[in-house]
């Protein structure tokens, strides 16, 4: 998801991929983007904006509640969400008395609930696609059928009874019996 940020500059300089317009009085307008998961905050940074140690943050990650990008010279850098979610964990553990073994837990539980969700999603799409194409098919058959199908009360039930009340003769061959020896 990517957040979008206009500001007011007058003068400054305009970064690759930002869009820039001319307005009133001079003005230059400037719309800007950044993707919540691409990691922007350094450790410093990311622990004002969470309002806790920097140091918690490392204890964060060396259990695993946050695995933060890092830069080319191994600098950890937060995202948007990082923050958000160091924000629900103090929550978790402030406001709502969760220990971090809980926290773990909840996070744990909410990311099998997000899997489920999507999976889910996928298999209701299948089961829709797949429920269209049984129509078409269920479709494409009756079309088929529809010459050879003869509607209910086409013929007079009499004449049928009456066909099938005579007696019907099926010749049958049956083997010739063979003399016996010797005898009578």
């Amino acid at each position: 998801m990517a957040v979008h940020v206009r500001a007011d500059v007058q003068g400054g300089r305009v970064v690759s991929g930002d869009r820039k317009r001319r307005s009133k009085g001079g003005k230059t307008e400037v719309t800007a983007t950044f993707d919540e998961r691409r990691g922007v905050f350094m450790i410093s940074v990311a622990a004002e904006l969470a309002e806790m140690h920097p140091q918690t943050l490392r204890m964060y990650e060396a259990r695993g509640l946050i695995t933060p990008k890092r830069s080319p010279k191994n600098t950890r850098l937060y995202s948007f969400d990082d923050v958000e979610r160091l924000r629900r964990i103090q929550r978790m553990t402030a406001q709502e008395g969760l220990n971090l073994a809980g926290v773990e837990s909840v996070l744990e539980l909410e990311g099998q609930l997000a899997r489920a969700r999507v999976e889910l999603a996928r298999m209701r799409d299948r089961a829709t696609q797949l429920e269209r194409q049984m129509l078409a098919e269920i479709d494409r058959v009756k079309r088929s059928f529809r010459a050879e199908i003869v509607p209910y009360g086409a013929y007079d039930a009499a004449d049928i009874v009456s066909s099938a009340a005579q007696p019907v003769q099926i010749p049958v061959k049956r083997p010739g019996r063979r003399a016996r020896r010797g005898g009578s």
